[in-house]
C-alpha cells in the first residue's frame, strides 16, 4: 500500500518508570505521581523492528477511524509485498482534515511544487523509517509491513513515515503498605501505567503525539504527556513554568538514569508532586494495571509496546503460564 507509514521504536527507561519512543507508520499499502514507594531499576532497551504481523492486523481492519471507508480485504497469505497479487485494488482514502491542507500536513503527491526525498531527511521533515528503507512505487511510499487494502494518507499529514513519541510511565502496584503486589497466579508483580481515554475513538492508549518537524523525541515526550495526562494546556502562564520544569527534571533524570543510579530520590520527589489531569485528546487519565487483557481494549498496537516493558521489568503479563512474560 502506498501513502503514510508506521515505524515504531522503543525505548524503556526503568525506574518503575518506563519510556517508549514509538514511530509511527501510517497507512500505505510516576501521575508522573504516585511512584512514592516505587523501587528503581536500570533499564535501557530500544528495539526498532517491532512490527509484527500482530501490530498489522489492526492496519487492515474496517472502516478506517473516523470513517465509514471500508478496506479491500487483505488475506494473511497476501500481506507481503513479496507475494504476487495482480487483482490486488485497495481503496484510496485520505481525509477531508488532510486534503484541506493544515500546516502540519504535505501537499497531494501530484502537485507539481512537491518533490519530498524519501528514505532521508526532507527539511525539517524526517521521512527515514526506524525500519529501514522502503520501497516507493509509481511517486507513492509503500507499507514496509505490507498490503493493507487502503492507498493514501487516511488521517496522517506526511508521505512516508509518520513520526510519533508515547512515554510509558510505569510503577508497581502496592498495597497500602507499600508492599508489592503479586499475581495470585503468575506469581509475578503487577506493573501499573499512566493510561489515557483517547477522545476521538474511545479507546484506552498510552499518552503520545506526532513529532513536530526538526523536534527531538525527547521534547515530543515530555510535551505530549503534560497535555494529555497532565492537562498542561489548560494550566497558568505560572503553572505552565513549574509545570515544565518538573517535567524536564523528571525526563532529563530518566534518560540518564540508565548510566548511574543515584537520582532516585530526586525522581520520585518529582513524581510525588505531579497529578494526573486529563487533558487535550485525552477524555481520561489513570494507573492502569498491566496485562494481556489490555489486548482486548487498547488503541491500535499500543498493547505490543506494553508487553515489550512488561517483559523488561519481568512484570505479570498472563495468567497462562505457557504465554507469559520470559524470566
Amino acid at each position: 500500500m502506498a501513502g503514510g507509514f508506521l515505524g515504531k521504536t522503543l525505548a524503556a527507561v526503568s525506574l518503575s518508570v518506563a519510556l517508549a519512543s514509538v514511530t509511527v507508520k501510517s497507512l500505505g499499502g510516576c501521575s508522573v505521581a504516585a511512584c512514592r514507594n516505587s523501587l528503581l531499576s536500570c533499564r535501557f532497551h530500544v528495539n526498532s523492528n517491532m512490527m509484527s504481523e500482530n501490530s498489522h492486523n489492526k492496519a487492515r481492519t474496517s472502516p478506517y477511524p473516523g470513517s465509514k471507508v471500508q478496506r479491500s480485504q487483505v488475506p494473511n497469505d497476501k500481506v507481503g509485498w513479496l507475494v504476487e497479487w495482480h487483482d490486488y485494488n485497495p481503496v484510496e482514502y485520505t481525509a477531508v482534515s488532510v486534503l484541506a491542507g493544515p500546516q502540519w500536513a504535505d501537499p497531494q503527491i501530484n502537485e507539481s511544487n512537491f518533490s519530498p526525498k524519501f528514505n532521508e531527511k526532507d527539511g525539517q521533515v524526517e521521512r527515514k523509517s526506524q525500519n529501514g528503507l522502503y520501497e516507493v512505487e509509481n511517486g507513492r511510499p509503500r507499507n514496509p509491513a505490507g498490503r493493507t487494502g487502503l492507498v493514501g494518507r487516511g488521517l496522517l499529514g506526511r508521505w512516508g513515515p509518520n513520526h510519533a513519541a508515547d512515554p510509558i510511565i510505569t510503577r508497581w502496584k502496592r498495597d497500602r503498605s507499600g508492599n508489592k503486589i503479586t499475581h495470585p497466579i503468575s506469581g509475578k508483580n503487577i506493573l501499573q501505567f499512566v493510561a489515557i481515554k483517547r477522545k476521538d475513538c474511545g479507546e484506552w492508549a498510552i499518552p503520545g503525539g506526532m513529532v513536530d518537524p526538526g523536534e527531538k523525541i525527547s521534547a515530543t515526550l515530555k510535551r505530549e504527556f503534560g497535555e494529555e495526562a497532565l492537562n498542561s494546556l489548560q494550566k497558568s502562564s505560572a503553572e505552565k513554568r513549574e509545570l515544565q520544569e518538573k517535567l524536564h527534571k523528571l525526563f532529563t533524570l530518566l534518560f540518564y538514569y540508565y548510566k548511574c543510579n543515584h537520582y532516585k530520590g530526586y525522581v520520585c520527589e518529582i513524581m510525588d508532586n505531579l497529578a494526573l489531569e486529563a487533558g487535550d485528546d485525552a477524555g481520561k487519565v489513570k494507573w492502569m494495571d498491566i496485562s494481556d487483557k489490555l489486548k482486548l481494549y487498547l488503541y491500535a498496537s499500543h498493547v505490543q509496546f506494553i508487553k515489550r516493558v512488561a517483559e523488561k521489568r519481568d512484570a505479570h503479563w498472563s495468567e497462562d503460564s505457557e504465554t507469559g512474560c520470559p524470566g
